[in-house]
């Protein structure tokens, strides 16, 4: 990935390959882009990672477009086969909501299906070969005249933590919502202080309850960002070895992952559901 002549070592190599493309402002006030993980640091807080950014978008444009499009073209005399693979879709995960949710939102089920199908797409790109996208980002940045020589692609956004704790933190702020909207300020004051062991034991009650409702974004986040960058690891790992030894071990791997990339989808969705049944259940 490098189009200089030095010698990268298999350090230096995965080093690469776990740095994001990564965007902002120096310590002297100038823009640009990060050429070592040391100064990407020092951007700070604002720094932008533009790969997570733009593989994410794409891919959800393109999750957003497709179904689109297919369901203006949705027919009951003879449905095409893109039909069909969305409406198994659908009512699978409308009988995952109807399992689990037992309220009344409308929403619920839109936002269980866009989780699903979005990190699905995310997680599947760990497919890919770990150096095709780098290399293609690389020579893209040559040509449009940036300064990436040693360029930093990471290929799947779920290995990010910024995206999986943006996810999360997207699904906490809806909990907070429906749960006052669904039980009242009051109702959800009076969940935290009063469960689960009565009001003689408020202070216990508030700590117990308030490391629960924070624990369910960060567990989210931790878990597909953890499962997802174990993957991308062992894929950089097999790349390092023979190219014989490579396809023997990658292929195996990859079939294994695709297991890995559902149910870590599936894992989301259905604590996303979950969590909003419990947003919306009414004990005070």
């Amino acid at each position: 990935m490098s189009s200089t002549n030095e010698v990268i070592t298999s350090g230096s190599y995965i080093k690469h390959h776990l740095q994001n493309l990564t965007y902002g402002q120096f310590p002297d006030g100038y823009w640009g882009f990060a050429h070592t993980s040391e100064q990407a640091k020092e951007m700070g807080f604002l720094a932008v990672h533009l790969d997570t950014l733009s593989i994410s978008f794409v891919l959800g444009m393109l999750f957003l477009s497709f179904f689109y499009r297919i369901g203006k073209k949705m027919t009951y005399d003879t449905p095409s086969g893109a039909q069909n693979f969305i409406e198994s879709v659908i009512s699978y995960i409308n009988e995952n909501v109807r399992g689990s949710f037992n309220g009344q939102n409308p929403m619920v089920a839109p936002l269980a299906l866009t989780t699903f199908i979005w990190i699905v797409l995310m997680n599947a790109m760990d497919l890919v070969p770990v150096d095709w996208l780098p290399y293609i980002a690389q020579k893209i940045g040559v040509w449009f005249g940036a300064d990436l020589h040693h360029v930093f692609f990471k290929v799947v956004p779920t290995t990010d933590l910024n995206a999986t704790l943006g996810m999360s933190i997207g699904i906490f702020i809806l909990i907070i919502y429906y749960s006052i909207k669904e039980k009242g300020m009051g109702g959800f004051v009076a969940e935290l202080t009063f469960h689960p062991f009565g009001k003689m034991m408020l202070p216990f009650n508030l700590f117990l309850e308030g490391v629960n409702l924070i624990a369910k974004p960060v567990s989210l986040a931790l878990r597909l960002f953890g499962n997802m960058y174990a993957g991308e690891m062992i894929f950089i790992l097999i790349a390092l070895l023979p190219f014989w030894i490579q396809w023997s071990l990658s292929l195996p791997w990859a079939i294994f992952h695709i297991l890995i990339v559902l149910l870590q989808a599936f894992i989301f969705m259905t604590l996303v559901i979950v969590y909003m049944d419990m947003a919306h259940q009414k004990e005070y």
